[in-house]
């Protein structure tokens, strides 16, 4: 009998679960299975999600065939009803190891052809420890899951349930675990990070979290915090961006659109002019600093003023790595009700926005010419900047180390060192 197959879908988060799941699926003895950890973001994730489930039942027809992730979790009819799916488990579900058995011992009629609790009822949250992704350079630890914010596009909330943190303790143990097993740098993930805290004792904040890892972390080289929504950044993490250089200069910023009718009409809690102050006052405390974000083409009723306005907010904040998403109606958020734009327009907009995302890297490269950095080995051959910028060597390194190297020249989108 086989060992089990895992197809991931979508972000960062789900990456992390899904060797997560790994895990469990090896303790419960799972054999003979494929597992598709599916995305909700767009309707284009979910089709994706069922284009790989056919694929993969095909590719392996005597398996046993599991479906779960967010898409799972909003629509489980839609998995069952498919001829090549054997069962549908929720996001809660999949992180419990009770699952696993269940599923493991399913050959004697253990286990539901459908697991799908409800997620707004879930409380806590348990801090899994994985190591990284097949790597020895780069960790991640779940801190934060679910969020409590309504944003008119998005379906995530639904999937993942309202906001919840993992304790100060828990993240802080796991990273010192995690350093004493040789990780050289630490990844803060969630689904809204800068939500972290605000469900425990005395409310702290994500700044607070980072500057506790850090001083009671003094072995760990780098943290990096994985994608922010800039207007909830507190005091103390703007200290840690001032003052700690192992805080990581690089943030991915969940901007969305640089229109304030249409920031409006997404729910967003900033506006156009806050997400430009915090990228001015971030780049002055660090001038090093780098900015990732995500930004929707085409949401509904945008019109080309309004697009326009998204175009200039890349300059104005020097964003360098755009997440470009053409605007996907999801059924039952309320944007989806809402006049859409064509699709033909959507897709010329998302083009527009990625060439002004291709140029911004291009600069971001030539500017880094003769530079010296501290690059995390992720490969014997390829490595990261602080700055997250891919970098490339002739002469392998060791996996795993921070090596300091001079940037000799560029090719595409990653440096060569």
């Amino acid at each position: 009998m086989s060992a089990p197959i895992f197809s991931n879908h979508g972000c960062r988060l789900n990456a992390y679960e899904t060797e997560a799941m790994k895990d469990l699926a090896q303790q419960a003895g799972l054999r003979d299975a494929v597992i598709i950890n599916t995305c909700a973001v767009t309707a284009e994730a979910v089709r994706k999600a069922r284009q790989d489930i056919r694929k993969l039942r095909k590719a392996n027809p005597n398996a046993r065939l599991i479906v779960t992730g967010c898409a799972a979790q909003t629509e489980p009819d839609t998995f069952a009803r498919m001829a090549e799916v054997d069962a549908v488990i929720g996001n809660t579900e999949k992180m419990n190891g009770a699952t696993w058995q269940g599923l493991a011992a399913d050959f004697i009629g253990e286990s539901e052809a459908v697991q799908v609790d409800d997620i707004m009822s879930v409380t806590e949250t348990a801090g899994h420890l994985i190591d990284g992704f097949g790597t020895r350079s780069r960790a991640y630890v779940q801190v934060q899951n679910g969020c409590d914010h309504r944003c008119t596009f998005c379906i995530i909330p639904f999937g993942r349930g309202n906001s919840r943190s993992v304790p100060a303790g828990v993240v802080v143990d796991q990273i010192k675990r995690l350093v004493d097993k040789g990780f050289n740098e630490v990844v803060l993930t969630g689904v809204d990070l800068t939500s972290w805290g605000a469900d425990l004792p005395s409310t702290p904040r994500l700044g607070d979290l980072v500057m506790r890892i850090l001083r009671l972390v003094p072995d760990l080289p780098r943290l990096r915090i994985s994608s922010i929504d800039s207007i909830e950044v507190d005091e103390n993490l703007m200290q840690a961006i001032a003052t700690e250089p192992r805080l990581m200069p690089h943030l991915h910023l969940s901007l969305q659109h640089g229109d304030d009718m249409i920031l409006k009409r997404m729910k967003r809690r900033h506006l156009r002019d806050d997400a430009i102050r915090f990228a001015e006052e971030a780049r002055k405390l660090r001038p090093d600093m780098t900015f990732g974000a995500d930004i929707i083409a085409g949401f509904p009723t945008e019109t080309d003023a309004m697009f326009e306005n998204s175009l200039r907010l890349v300059e104005d904040c020097d964003l360098t790595w755009l997440h470009v998403f053409p605007y996907s109606a999801r059924q039952g958020t309320p944007a989806a009700r809402m006049p859409a734009v064509n699709g033909a327009v959507i897709k010329e907009r998302a083009a527009r926005l990625r060439a002004v995302g291709d140029a911004q890297v291009t600069r971001h490269l030539t500017a880094q010419q003769g530079q010296f950095h501290h690059i995390l080995m992720e490969s014997p051959t390829m490595g990261r900047t602080a700055q997250f910028t891919e970098t490339r060597f002739k002469v392998p390194q060791t996996e795993g180390a921070i090596v300091s190297a001079r940037i000799i020249g560029q090719q595409e989108t990653h440096l060569l060192a």
